[in-house]
């Protein structure tokens, strides 16, 4: 029967052979991926293909992901008389807002037009 000193040891001895083997396969995988990029950018190159032709987002990232795009930014609605500016309705109202309306100015004072 072995002893517990002898497990702990083959498990040592296994834990440093998993390491070595998940670093052949991580430097295995970082070759085939390296010669599948240049493969497909000579195909991108031999038939002129463009991120939209492939749906690629302007981003980089691919669409087809199902990620979301992050949301573009809301045109101004309001500026404040030293030009900040604020879409309105998203988030929190920012400081300039907040202290005109505990002044007693309308909103509409601030609307671009």
């Amino acid at each position: 029967m072995a002893s517990l000193a002898d497990i702990n040891s083959q498990i040592k001895k296994h834990d440093e052979q998993i390491a070595q083997l998940r670093k052949q396969a991580e430097d295995l995988r970082n070759q085939e991926r390296a010669y599948v990029i240049d493969e497909v950018r000579k195909q991108i190159a031999e038939y002129g293909l463009t991120a939209a032709d492939l749906k690629l987002s302007t981003r980089g990232a691919p669409a087809a992901r199902g990620g979301r795009a992050p949301a573009g930014k809301a045109a101004a609605k309001y500026r404040s008389p030293t030009g900040e500016t604020w879409s309105g309705g998203r988030g929190r109202k920012p400081r300039w807002i907040t202290e005109a309306l505990a002044a007693g100015k309308p909103l509409t004072d601030f609307e671009i037009k």
